[in-house]
């Protein structure tokens, strides 16, 4: 049964989701949202893995229903050890879409022990280089800033709909629907939440992807941001992953597609011995 909770930490409360598995010998998996949603972007994919893993989900700081308490100095790194101490986890594989990519990344290589296995979808790397955009790209970013230096919203909002899941190269208003309206309340939530503080991670993860040994699966959306595709595909040649190209979907396919989304995933889970004490 799905079960929600409240996890403190230093200045704020992680609001946590977990499902135990039936199979209690299966690795969990511990979900990692983007920056442009919430731990509801992974709803759809609950059904699917449930039958078997165990499932974790929440939101980070300044999103969903986690509350600030404090700004204070924080570590995305901490919180995440924090939720899967508080759910006795010893490990779990990640799965990060965007900046909980990056996160997911960041914690393979800070504590591998706790790491059972990586699914990055269009992942963020810690010290990457900037992205030089096309000007179609560039067009859209800088009108973003545009709104955000006017302190509209609404506005704002309704062009990171646009970038992140429509696809900057499609036509506006490509989603519709449920999946539209969720993507602008889980945005509208984090645009309007009190900034917690400021996140320190120390950790520079673009020069050391080789140094990740877990099992790792990488997935893009083909109508994404350009430079992030050619950054996913980058990355899975470095860390020697399985990639898998989701046609028709941008940076949330989960999101957009959970099915699809569920069939490049369920293979991967499927291959070798995933347990709970070992992942081969």
């Amino acid at each position: 049964m799905k079960t929600t909770k409240l996890i403190e930490v230093e200045g704020a409360g992680l609001y946590v989701t977990f499902e135990p598995g039936r199979d209690a010998e299966r690795v969990p998996i511990l979900f990692l949202h983007a920056n442009v949603a919430d731990q509801r972007m992974w709803d759809g994919l609950w059904e699917c893995l449930a039958m078997g893993h165990s499932l974790v989900s929440y939101d980070r700081r300044g999103f969903g229903q986690s509350r600030t308490v404090k700004p204070s100095p924080y570590s995305n790194l901490s919180d995440l050890w924090a939720v899967m101490n508080c759910l006795e986890l010893e490990r779990a594989v990640l799965v990060g879409c965007s900046m909980g990519g990056r996160l997911a990344i960041d914690a393979a290589l800070a504590r591998p022990d706790r790491v059972a296995g990586l699914v990055l979808v269009s992942p963020g790397v810690s010290g990457a280089p900037a992205p030089e955009h096309d000007a179609p790209v560039k067009a859209l970013v800088d009108a973003i800033s545009l709104a955000s230096a006017r302190g509209d919203i609404d506005a704002k909002n309704e062009l990171q709909a646009r970038l992140w899941l429509d696809g900057p190269l499609s036509p506006p208003c490509r989603v519709k629907g449920e999946e539209r309206r969720l993507f602008l309340e889980m945005n509208g939530t984090a645009l309007r939440a009190v900034s917690p503080g400021v996140a320190s991670e120390a950790l520079s993860a673009w020069d050391r992807l080789e140094e990740i040994q877990v099992k790792t699966l990488v997935m893009w959306g083909d109508l994404d941001l350009p430079h992030l595709q050619r950054r996913s595909q980058l990355v899975a040649q470095r860390m020697s992953a399985k990639s898998v190209v989701l046609s028709g979907t941008a940076h949330l396919p989960s999101l957009e597609c959970p099915h699809q989304f569920h069939e490049a995933l369920a293979p991967f889970l499927a291959v070798g011995q995933w347990s709970s004490d070992r992942a081969e």
